[in-house]
């Protein structure tokens, strides 16, 4: 039997040392994403990437522990106590860093701590910077006819030792590449001391900042020179210095910097569900990536009809229909409830949502707006049904948010269709950090996907009628900033606020937006 003490003291929680990569949220492992969406707490450095933690747990608690080269920082003595803590309190912790947490990430430290105080523990490797930086500025860390071996070693040794324990003469010849991390600040003295030990002066080596982002840069030159060269270009942390010849091979293999959208910096205000989608393929096209989210949908638990009594369904978005499914579900009803009906769909994102749930649109018409629609519903034929009643004005039901405009309604009665205008969700604003409207202020594009996402982003900004300015009106962006609308009516939004976008989409899609994007960006 337990006594009332043992009792009283709760099982140690698991921690988790999860490496969340370089930078590039794609490089991130399926363990980690698994693991942050599963724990009660997680520690988090700074060089994470940006929606690393966007699948934690809504009731987890987050906690920023610093660690960024130059900036904030928690003492890790006060970061392993709390991760000690939580753990001994029964909870459990991801320690998230950026790289790998057993490659200068001080998780080997952790990892005995931890088993120091009887607490289990799992290692989750991370994709690290000392290969990715490289690999994404065209620098292959080995190569045989460069380099049999790879040797990584700290350009920031503890400040607390008495002198250094690097084996200068040893790295001096070792016959491969060596990688220095978290060493920009101290470039001079590993050449100079390189060069000092038999290193050739002549040798290449490069320097990559922030490697695998759109905002890396990278610069070269010789064992001799790339010092200077950093210094002039105003290289800063985080960074990691590759020296040998591999580092030669960087104009041959350079690819990164060489995609579209490389070096422009986009903001996304679409819903945060929804945005990431579109951030991963701003980030394939080489773009920074700043998430604003200035919307979130709320649903209504709206109740469906008799499906029975519809002639046609019309749905406006990927959203309506995911809510239009759960509906169908909440009211005993299934696909089967649709046959006869004809579904029309608004546009091909809207398409693609009911294909997968197992049904195909009838109607998308080929201009992607509401009055579209109504005109291409009202254009095609009726859909046969089984058996009905005598021959009566054919019934729609349109489903799709709340607070819409009466262009769709309007078209359908003007074809001579009853309506039932069912609303199924709400859109309402996603308030934003001040950090974030900051940083707003500085990217080169803009995206609104909705009239809504224009809306709210001027709403949060703060900017008034008066203080509005052409040609951004109400946004708060810079004045460098082109705004990219994906269509006719979000432009009509952003005019609305004085604004005028810059670009807008020939075809009212996610697809056409970011063409029209990528095609400005190859003009500028």
């Amino acid at each position: 039997m337990s006594t009332p003490d043992s009792a009283a003291t709760p099982t140690p929680g698991t921690a988790y040392l999860v490496g969340a990569g370089p930078g590039d949220p794609g490089l991130m492992t399926v363990r980690a994403l698994e693991v942050i969406a599963e724990v009660d707490v997680v520690l988090y450095d700074q060089l994470i990437p940006p929606t690393a933690l966007d699948g934690a747990r809504p009731d987890a608690l987050l906690v920023d522990v610093g660690k960024r080269g130059g900036g904030k920082q928690v003492p890790q003595a006060e970061t392993e106590a709390l991760l000690l803590d939580h753990a001994l309190a029964g909870r459990s912790v991801a320690r998230v860093k950026g790289g790998d947490p057993f490659v200068f990430g001080r998780g080997g430290e952790e990892a005995q701590r931890l088993r120091d105080r009887g607490i289990p523990f799992e290692i989750v490797p991370g994709v690290t910077a000392g290969i990715a930086g490289p690999a994404y500025a065209g620098i292959p860390v080995t190569h045989r006819e460069h380099a049999p071996g790879v040797a990584f070693v700290t350009g920031h040794e503890d400040p607390n030792k008495p002198e250094s324990t690097i084996d200068w003469d040893g790295l001096a010849n070792f016959p491969g590449t060596l990688v220095f991390y978290m060493g920009v600040r101290r470039l001079p003295a590993i050449a100079s001391s390189l060069v000092a030990a038999g290193r050739p002066e002549d040798e290449p080596a490069a320097v990559v900042q922030s490697g695998t982002l759109g905002t890396q840069r990278v610069v070269t030159g010789t064992l001799a020179t790339i010092a200077a060269v950093a210094a002039e270009a105003g290289i800063k942390a985080p960074a990691v210095t590759v020296v040998g010849g591999v580092a030669g091979l960087r104009d041959e293999l350079r690819w990164f910097e060489d995609r579209p959208l490389f070096g422009k910096t986009v903001a996304v205000t679409r819903a945060r569900a929804q945005a990431s989608g579109v951030a991963r393929r701003l980030r394939a096209l080489g773009a920074e990536v700043v998430e604003t989210p200035t919307i979130r949908t709320r649903s209504l638990e709206a109740t469906l009809p008799d499906l029975v009594d519809v002639d046609v369904l019309a749905l406006t978005s990927p959203n309506g229909v995911r809510e239009f499914m759960a509906a169908l579900l909440r009211s005993d009803q299934d696909g089967r409830n649709l046959y006869g009906t004809m579904i029309a769909a608004v546009g091909p994102g809207t398409a693609r949502a009911l294909r997968e749930h197992g049904i195909r649109a009838d109607v998308v018409p080929e201009t992607f707006t509401g009055e579209a629609l109504a005109a291409a519903v009202g254009a095609a034929p009726p859909v046969r049904r089984a058996s009905g009643p005598a021959p009566r004005p054919r019934r729609a039901l349109l489903v799709r948010a709340a607070a819409a405009g009466d262009a769709l309604p309007d078209g359908l009665r003007a074809a001579g269709l009853e309506v039932t205008d069912l609303p199924v969700y709400e859109t309402v604003a996603e308030p934003l950090a001040p950090e974030t409207l900051e940083r707003l202020r500085e990217v080169d594009y803009v995206t609104f996907t909705s009239a809504s996402t224009a809306g709210f982003l001027a709403d949060a900004g703060g900017v008034t009628d008066a203080e509005a300015t052409a040609p951004h009106g109400r946004l708060p962006v810079g004045p460098d900033t082109r705004a990219v609308s994906i269509g006719p009516v979000t432009s009509a939004a952003l005019a609305e606020l004085g604004a005028s976008p810059a670009v807008e989409a020939d075809e009212a899609t996610i697809d056409g937006l970011i063409a029209a994007l990528v095609a400005d960006a190859a003009m500028r």
